[in-house]
């Protein structure tokens, strides 16, 4: 059996696991024809389990339903079957329970880096004090200190989504979900933010789910990566990121980092393949 099968039979055993943080279970998603169209069938039967702490990377070609799985984790879309539960309980709609942070920069510019990251806790009627609390540690552990009174059209990119993370990490969310948090920075920026996202996770642990298409990022961050086929998309390979924590960028440029790459891009090729191929 090669190496990926063989990674697939064990991910699949795991997938079987009660202890679940997150339990996708058989979710499909079917979108309605548009003006007298035929339907068009976003996700096949998705099958997937979450370990409490893990960091998975959602890796996939354009289209293939990553962002929608991801959005139904979170609350934002309804299954057409199948469901999603968290420690145990459905998800139907969207909760702090859940941490979200999209590409686009989606910060009230109306209001501070504080007052933004505050936000959450602020609709949920946390005392002022904990909400101020919470942001002065979040906005120090993104990096933001002093920072805290400009406003988003005075901030950068990397600096925007500092917050974006600084607010959903700030509700103490069960699970953190990232749709391309990054895809939008430059490539030095973005290499930063990778940096400093692995190092909030390896010191506070929490779970997250994280839909990139940069293969790279996704080997770096994850504990494990999913690759999603083409449209309609189902999950095609599970793959445990054997690299050890702390990781410190240089992994890059490994032997074991470059097998790793040279996989999942084979992986990921046979499927942007069959996209051009329909196009």
């Amino acid at each position: 059996m090669r190496p990926l099968a063989r990674r697939r039979v064990c991910a699949a055993r795991e997938r079987g696991s009660p202890l679940s943080k997150l339990s996708i279970q058989d979710v499909t998603r079917t979108f309605p024809g548009v003006r007298g169209g035929l339907p068009t069938q976003a996700l096949l039967p998705t099958t997937l389990a979450v370990a409490d702490n893990d960091f998975i990377t959602i890796l996939g070609p354009s289209g293939c339903g990553k962002s929608t799985l991801l959005r139904i984790v979170a609350g934002l879309d309804t299954p057409s079957a199948g469901r999603v539960l968290l420690d145990g309980a459905p998800v139907t709609r969207p909760g702090a329970d859940r941490g979200m942070v999209f590409q686009s920069y989606t910060l009230f510019p109306w209001l501070t880096v504080r007052e933004n990251v505050c936000f959450g806790l602020r609709e949920r009627g946390v005392p002022p004090a904990r909400q101020h609390d919470a942001a002065r540690y979040w906005i120090d552990k993104v990096g933001l200190a002093g920072f805290e009174n400009h406003f988003p059209k005075m901030l950068s990119g990397g600096m925007q989504q500092r917050t974006a993370i600084a607010r959903a990490l700030a509700n103490d969310p069960k699970i953190l979900l990232l749709d391309e948090p990054f895809g939008a920075l430059d490539n030095q920026t973005r290499s930063l933010m990778q940096e400093l996202l692995l190092a909030l996770w390896e010191a506070e642990r929490k779970t997250v789910l994280f839909v990139t298409h940069d293969i790279e990022e996704a080997i770096f961050m994850a504990s494990r990566v999913v690759v999603m086929s083409a449209r309609p998309g189902r999950i095609k390979a599970d793959l445990a990121i054997p690299i050890p924590h702390p990781r410190h960028y240089t992994v890059k440029t490994t032997a074991e980092f470059s097998a790793l790459k040279a996989e999942l891009t084979e992986q990921i090729r046979v499927e942007a393949l069959k996209v051009s191929a329909t196009a």
